[in-house]
């Protein structure tokens, strides 16, 4: 149980910092210890757990361990269908978010992901000579994250235990963070983002896809009728029976839509009051905030656009009524720091 077969942990240790009370940390007989509270944080095949829990009180309610537990239970996603970096690098292209990501974020940008559950984003980001870094609180996921990278000598890509509310970096320590799919599973989104958009550089960016309190309505409605149905109808997510996906990833698909334990819905303009008071700039979305705008390869994703305003977004969130179902009702928004 060391990190000494993953050099760059030790290289870049300087944006690393006590989860616990902010100190330095250093490394020392195969574990990591805080130089200011002497806390020490042990390596488990090869993965830093430098996981610290919230200290709220009991007015506040934590879905932390219960989340963990339901993703250590099923993690999400898995890779089934990628033996090789070469078939995670044709697979993910052939999506059109993250080819825009590979073709447009730089070499050598530093990129943390929060909530990278089992590393394919992180993996993938890496092959193109990217300083990679994924953070996620449940170590089954974070293991089959690290054992496909150790695999395929990923050496970019780092991943480590890690509680959002806690980080475990420095402030304005990365050029791009993202948390796709995670701040609607957390007890507090805003205090989330609040809380991750720190680590984010001056003039670099964050990107968080979110549930949509419309796009999600019928994901809602399917949910309701497997319950009441104990799960006998479902056909009616097509994705569930699909031939096309393995038997797993089927199931972890349908646990992560319809059997998660907790999630929130949100809007493009709930998330532009998050922007404001955090000091960051609407950048763009995926959907557009205007309707009628589709998105292809030559969408710029870091160049800005116009916000649409309430009666364009009111038509583009009845649209996601339809669209939604198929990605289980989802929007992403891209901001820069000023």
């Amino acid at each position: 149980m060391n990190v000494s077969s993953d050099d760059s942990t030790l290289e870049n240790l300087e944006i690393f910092c006590c989860p616990k009370c902010n100190g330095e940390l250093f490394y020392e007989n195969s574990s990591f210890k805080c130089t200011n509270c002497e806390q020490p944080y042990e390596v488990i095949d090869g993965i830093p757990m430098l996981f610290w829990p919230n200290e709220w009180d009991a007015s506040k309610e934590d879905v932390t361990e219960k989340m963990k537990s339901f993703y250590e239970k099923t993690p999400f996603p898995n890779y089934d269908d990628f033996d090789s970096a070469a078939s995670l690098l044709d697979k993910a292209r052939q999506g059109i978010f993250a080819k825009l990501l590979d073709d447009q974020v730089p070499f050598n940008t530093r990129i943390l992901e929060c909530g990278c559950g089992t590393g394919q984003l992180t993996n993938f980001l890496s092959i193109a000579n990217r300083n990679t870094i994924g953070t996620d609180i449940c170590l089954n996921s974070l293991n089959l994250a690290q054992t496909f990278k150790t695999k395929n000598n990923l050496k970019r890509a780092q991943f480590y235990q890690m509680n959002l509310f806690k980080p475990c970096f420095k402030p304005e320590s990365f050029d791009l963070v993202i948390s796709n799919g995670v701040l609607h599973h957390t007890s507090d989104p805003f205090l989330a983002f609040k809380s991750i958009a720190t680590l984010v550089k001056p003039k670099g960016y964050i990107l968080i896809g979110l549930y949509h309190k419309t796009g999600r309505l019928i994901t809602d409605l399917r949910r309701f009728i497997f319950n009441v149905t104990k799960d006998k109808l479902k056909f009616l997510d097509p994705r569930t029976i699909s031939e096309d996906i393995s038997e797993a990833k089927r199931r972890a698909w349908f646990m992560d839509q319809y059997k998660n334990p907790h999630e929130s819905k949100h809007t493009v303009g709930e998330v532009c009051q998050w922007l404001e008071e955090t000091d960051f700039q609407f950048i763009s979305s995926l959907p557009k905030t205007k309707p009628f705008i589709g998105v292809d390869e030559s969408t710029k994703l870091f160049r800005r656009e116009e916000l649409g305003n309430l009666m364009q977004r009111f038509v583009v969130d009845i649209g996601m009524v339809f669209t939604g179902p198929k990605e289980g009702g989802f929007f992403i928004v891209i901001a820069k720091k000023k």
